[in-house]
C-alpha cells in the first residue's frame, strides 16, 4: 500500500472518532437532561461549562466536567497509541514528514485533541453550535505533560483571579500551552503547530469575549449567581449582578 495512503488512513483513524466523541457535549447533555432545557438558550448563549454555571449552578457542572475531561482525554490517548503502534512501520524516506514521528505519540495526540476541539466547538449532533474548547484544550495539556498543564492552568487561574474574566483566562492559558513548550523544548515542530491550532480555535472562539472585554461589558466571574432567564444576554446579567 503507499505510504501516503497508509500515513491518511492513520490519520483519519485518529480524527474521525475524536471528532465524533468531541461533538457530545457535557453542557448541552447535562442541561436537557437535568433541567430539560438547552443551555443555548440562556445566558451568551455558548454551550460551554462557564455558562452552564451562571445558569444553572453547581448543580450538574461536576457531569459537565466529567463528560467534557472524558470524551476528550480518551480520544487524545487513543491517538497517542495508534500514532506511535503504527508510525513506526512507515519508513521515514519515503515521506520526509514522517521522521519527525516515528516513535512518538505526541502528534498524535496533538492531532486527536484538535479534532476533540472542532467536534466540541462545533458539533454534529447539535447543529454544530457548541462550547468554546476550553476544557477540551485543558484536558489535552494533561495527557501531553504534567508539566505544561501546571503552567497553562496555573495562569488560567491567576488572570481569573485578577480580573473575573474567565475568557481572559481561558485566552492566555491556552496562549502558554504552546509558549512553554518552545521555551522548555518539548515536542518537534509539527507538535506545537497543531496545538497551536488548538489555541487558534480557542481565541477565535473567544472573538465576541473580546469585543466585550474592550467595551467593559464582558460578565465577570462570581460565585453569586443570577438565575438566568432565556433570551437574556451575558451582559443583561452582568449588569443585575453589578447592581447588587
Amino acid at each position: 500500500m503507499n505510504h501516503y495512503l497508509e500515513f491518511s488512513l492513520l490519520v483519519l483513524a485518529a480524527t474521525l472518532p475524536a471528532y465524533i466523541f468531541g461533538s457530545l457535549n457535557g453542557s448541552i447533555i447535562a442541561s436537557k437532561f437535568f433541567f430539560r432545557k438547552d443551555i443555548r438558550d440562556y445566558g451568551s448563549g455558548n454551550a460551554g461549562l462557564t455558562n452552564f454555571y451562571r445558569t444553572f449552578g453547581k448543580s450538574g457542572a461536576l457531569l459537565v466536567i466529567f463528560i467534557d475531561m472524558l470524551k476528550t482525554i480518551g480520544p487524545v490517548l487513543f491517538g497517542g497509541w495508534l500514532f506511535f503502534r503504527f508510525m513506526e512501520m512507515l519508513p521515514s524516506a519515503s515521506f520526509p514528514l514522517f521522521g519527525w514521528f516515528i516513535g512518538e505519540s505526541f502528534f498524535g495526540q496533538a492531532l486527536a485533541g484538535f479534532a476533540v476541539m472542532l467536534g466540541h466547538c462545533y458539533p454534529l449532533f447539535y447543529k454544530f453550535r457548541g462550547g468554546k474548547g476550553v476544557m477540551a484544550i485543558g484536558a489535552i495539556v494533561i495527557v501531553i505533560d504534567w508539566r505544561l498543564a501546571l503552567i497553562a492552568w496555573g495562569v488560567f487561574i491567576v488572570i481569573i483571579a485578577l480580573t473575573r474574566y474567565v475568557s481572559l483566562g481561558a485566552i492566555l492559558g491556552s496562549i502558554a500551552f504552546p509558549v512553554s513548550m518552545w521555551i522548555m523544548d518539548i515536542g518537534e515542530p509539527a507538535d506545537r503547530n497543531i496545538i497551536i491550532l488548538c489555541v487558534l480555535l480557542v481565541i477565535v472562539r473567544h472573538i465576541p469575549n473580546i469585543a466585550r472585554i474592550i467595551k467593559g461589558q464582558e460578565a465577570k466571574f462570581s460565585f453569586k449567581r443570577k438565575k438566568a432567564v432565556a433570551g437574556e444576554t451575558e451582559a443583561q446579567t452582568q449588569e443585575v449582578e453589578d447592581k447588587k
